[in-house]
């Protein structure tokens, strides 16, 4: 961790240091619990976060009675905040990144829906139709929450909000990452520094700075590959966290993380994670895409989701939680919007 990063956490108070980033990091911490005999210091240090770390909200209007993740299907929102030095850490920013896991208990599996940040939906915390990252500086987890549950008609159970700092330091402790460039890529750094990060097209192993410029970069395609890359990098974690050689850093990446987070996740329920990577298939984890076009309204660009991608999604997710098919009877047309 970088000395700027020390100093700014001695002079902040424990709560607002507590800042945000988009990564599924709740797997990742279950990987390390269920796969290792380090697991009774990985226990106590999980243990340690998640309770500094935990911020509740009301629970889901979508459901009739209370999810436990030991015994249900259930959902996660994975919120990435940009709280950069520039913007002044002051926790009100847009989101950056949403990624919803909804996680099926008899398949084993996760699915995975990016969320393009521009989409141009129905803000229930505003009251009008804008783009989605508006959600978050509107009402925080929740009024992001209540969002996606409007766009997708299901139940956001459970959100896991962190920034881009402990995004870094995450692939940091693990040593860096291995992704798939597809362009030269120039982009900023951290500290908002003007091509302070630069990439040459192929696959490399990255650092967290690296890392973050390929996950945000979009200059020469759109959100959706945007998405594309989010998901790549999270694999590349969950990879290269469940390998030999990363035994020993969970400690690291915890500590990473640590005052970076907030969730509505009790530690006691993250147990109920174990089950989706101690199966003896292994990790089934799938990806959703959401399809759409460029827009410009009154002079703003948005993102216009396609109507038929959302249904599609909704079936795919809806059936992935049990909670059964809306009207209409779109299976081939939701099978193909499943990508490997």
């Amino acid at each position: 961790m970088s000395t700027t990063r020390r100093v700014y956490k001695v002079k902040k108070t424990k709560k607002k240091r507590r800042k945000r980033l988009w990564l599924l990091l709740v797997p990742l911490l279950v990987l390390g619990l269920g796969a290792t005999t380090y697991a009774a210091t990985i226990y106590l240090k999980a243990q340690d976060v998640f309770k500094n770390s935990y911020d509740p909200v009301e629970a889901s209007a979508k459901r009739s009675e209370t999810v436990d993740p030991l015994k249900d299907n259930f959902s996660i929102l994975f919120i990435g905040i940009d709280d950069s030095d520039k913007r002044d850490y002051k926790g009100h920013s847009r989101s950056d990144a949403l990624i919803l896991a909804t996680f099926n208990k008899d398949q084993k599996s996760i699915k995975l829906l990016s969320i393009p940040r521009d989409s141009y939906v129905y803000v229930p915390a505003k009251g009008v139709t804008t783009k989605i990252n508006a959600a978050h500086a509107a009402g925080g987890p929740k009024a992001t929450m209540d969002t996606v549950e409007e766009l997708l008609d299901i139940p956001v159970d459970y959100y896991v909000r962190m920034n881009f700092n402990a995004f870094i330091d995450v692939v940091d402790s693990l040593n860096g990452i291995k992704v798939d460039v597809p362009y030269e890529i120039n982009e900023l750094d951290s500290h908002d520094k003007k091509n302070g990060i630069h990439l040459e097209k192929g696959l490399q192993t990255v650092d967290g700075e690296e890392a973050l410029a390929f996950a945000r970069t979009r200059k020469k395609d759109s959100d959706i590959q945007r998405g594309e890359r989010q998901q790549e990098v999270l694999k590349a974690i969950v990879a290269k966290a469940t390998s030999a050689g990363s035994i020993t850093k969970y400690t690291d990446v915890m500590e990473a993380v640590g005052d970076n987070m907030t969730t509505n996740l009790q530690f006691s329920q993250i147990k109920g994670f174990i089950k989706y990577v101690t199966t003896d298939k292994g990790l089934n984890l799938e990806t959703i895409k959401l399809e759409g076009q460029d827009s410009y309204i009154n002079g703003t660009y948005y993102y216009q989701l396609n109507d038929t991608s959302v249904a599609n999604a909704k079936q795919i997710l809806r059936s992935h939680l049990n909670l059964g098919p809306k009207e209409g009877n779109q299976t081939e047309a939701v099978q193909s919007q499943i990508k490997e």
